[in-house]
């Protein structure tokens, strides 16, 4: 199970090169409200002893010490990502605390993208929608079209609808990025529903789709990966229409 510290990195990432990471949940424990059965964080059943979330101001302390080092040092930073050990959208100091990275940011590596990396359950709350209209890079998910495929891999807590979520990610016109999990369960696999998600892109028009598939241990046993190819010859009708695609396996 991974666990980060409130500022970590910068590592290198699959999708956003290199990257400065920004944990907004507990630095031993895990807290969100969907269980996937990808998590490189574990189950959320596993991430209960540290419940402590850090403060806006424990975000600027840790960050801007991170940026002066990283800076004195010559470190490359080509994105301030928040992810972390859960959803960081959870943190009810959100809004301020990305307020604070932009003004950071333009201080320190005036060239880096902020990005947020969010399973999208809260963008119906203001404070929050309007916090990810201002970053880079809104990384918002959906693994399926269908509630029932959700539950499969996600588990959310509490009533969760893709109608819903959809809805509200239409209210970024297209300028979002579309995350989603490629991956094959127990009786089921991205495949079977890959039309229906594709319909769904259809109508969001995001403005990138990063598609990729598991690449650490993840808490539930025996899933599958796809090849950089499979994903690419799924997804090809959307490159055919002119959607641009991050394909990472």
């Amino acid at each position: 199970m991974m666990r980060e510290a409130t500022v970590f990195g910068p590592i290198f990432s699959r999708r956003l090169g290199s990257s400065l990471g920004i944990n907004l949940l507990p630095q031993e424990g895990k807290v969100c409200n969907f269980d996937c059965i990808y998590c490189e964080c574990g189950w959320n059943r596993d991430g209960l002893e540290d419940r402590v979330l850090p403060s806006a101001q424990d975000v600027r302390k840790a960050l801007e010490v991170k940026l002066t080092e990283c800076a004195a040092k010559g470190t490359p930073i080509d994105s301030i990502t928040f992810s972390g050990d859960g959803e960081p959208t959870l943190n009810p100091e959100f809004p301020a605390i990305i307020d604070l990275t932009l003004e950071l940011r333009d201080r320190y590596y005036p060239k880096a993208k902020v990005s947020v990396l969010s399973n999208a359950t809260r963008i119906d709350r203001p404070g929050v929608f309007e916090a990810l209209r201002k970053v880079d890079n809104p990384i918002l998910k959906l693994d399926a079209p269908t509630d029932e495929q959700v539950a499969l891999i996600n588990h959310p807590e509490g009533k969760y609808h893709v109608a819903d979520v959809v809805k509200q990610l239409a209210r970024f016109e297209g300028d979002f990025v579309l995350q989603t999990m490629f991956l094959r369960g127990p009786g089921w696999e991205t495949a079977q529903w890959v039309q229906g998600w594709m319909e769904i892109v259809r109508e969001l028009k995001p403005r990138e789709i990063m598609v990729y598939t598991i690449d650490r241990e993840t808490p539930m046993k025996g899933l599958g990966k796809y090849t950089v190819e499979e994903m690419r010859s799924l997804v090809q009708p959307l490159l055919d229409e002119g959607f641009q695609i991050q394909i990472k396996g």
